[in-house]
């Protein structure tokens, strides 16, 4: 029996032929994009895993859903174009959570890291995908939809209408879109602060696709043309193995806890902010932030 050509298989296609053009004009001199292609293959070594996670877990994911689902407050149709046009901002409101709380938390930091790991900043970084999401409970801030009445089907398919979205914006070729398209939505330039570590950007613009949340919520950085992004992450690694992109913050998790004094500090270097330290001295996105803004202001 043949397995059906589905949505994500089509995405995944699209995606592969727009890396494969953006590296070929990146190669040939006609766009402004960087490939190093061990980082490349790194990047899409991260998507085949990714996938083989998503197909293991998919039922598990779906059941989960499902069960919340039972307990629906309200019989929402997927036909109705209202219920989608309503998903569409509660889905985009959920993934800006979800997204803010894995760089906040090191728990599901740890699973998200892989993402930004790469120094370079071009399509095929978008395929740069987790490997432990799943298993973390990251498919969890979408339980509320399911009880609210969406069917657990209508739920996956808008999360990947909305990642797919996002795969465009990986990417230095567009400089800027429209001023009117810049403020609503998501764009390479947002984006391009969202995966800077520089301590101007570090931590800012988690949105999927609309900006809205970002503004509301105080984590929107507008990217400076005097300011070039340094992508990767505070303490880069220097590996292009998928195994050590994949785990390589989990491990450093069992080594703090290990090197723990007590069962505070166990719990802070887990579930606190990245770079947490008892003293508050650590390299959390805060501190470098503040001392980055510091300095700026002294100059």
């Amino acid at each position: 029996m043949h397995r059906q050509f589905e949505l994500p298989d089509l995405f995944l296609a699209i995606s592969l032929a727009m890396i494969a053009i953006e590296a070929a004009l990146a190669g040939m001199s006609v766009i402004k994009a960087k490939y190093r292609t061990r980082d490349t293959v790194a990047s899409l070594s991260m998507q085949v895993g990714n996938i083989a996670v998503n197909l293991l877990m998919a039922s598990f994911i779906f059941s989960g859903l499902k069960l919340a689902y039972r307990a629906r407050m309200f019989d929402i149709s997927s036909s109705s174009p209202w219920a989608w046009f309503i998903l569409f901002f509660l889905d985009d409101f959920t993934y800006y959570w979800f997204h803010r709380i894995s760089h906040e938390s090191r728990f599901w930091w740890a699973a998200h890291v892989n993402h930004h790991s790469s120094q370079q900043y071009n399509l095929s970084t978008a395929l740069r995908q987790s490997w432990t999401g799943i298993v973390v409970g990251t498919w969890t801030p979408w339980i509320p939809l399911a009880i609210l009445g969406f069917p657990p089907e209508m739920i996956l398919a808008q999360q990947g209408f909305n990642l797919f979205y996002q795969f465009w914006i990986h990417t230095e070729v567009i400089h800027r879109m429209p001023a009117w398209f810049e403020y609503l939505f998501n764009t390479p330039s947002h984006h391009r602060v969202h995966h800077a570590s520089n301590g101007i950007y570090l931590d800012r613009n988690y949105a999927g696709v609309l900006m809205v949340w970002d503004r509301w919520f105080g984590t929107f950085a507008q990217e400076n043309d005097a300011i070039a992004p340094h992508y990767g992450i505070v303490k880069n690694i220097e590996t292009y193995n998928p195994l050590g992109i994949a785990f390589h913050e989990w491990r450093a998790i069992a080594r703090d806890v290990a090197a723990s004094r007590s069962l505070r500090e166990a719990i802070g270097v887990v579930f606190g902010p990245p770079g947490w330290q008892s003293d508050g001295g650590g390299l959390t996105s805060k501190n470098i932030r503040a001392a980055a803004l510091g300095s700026s202001n002294a100059q």
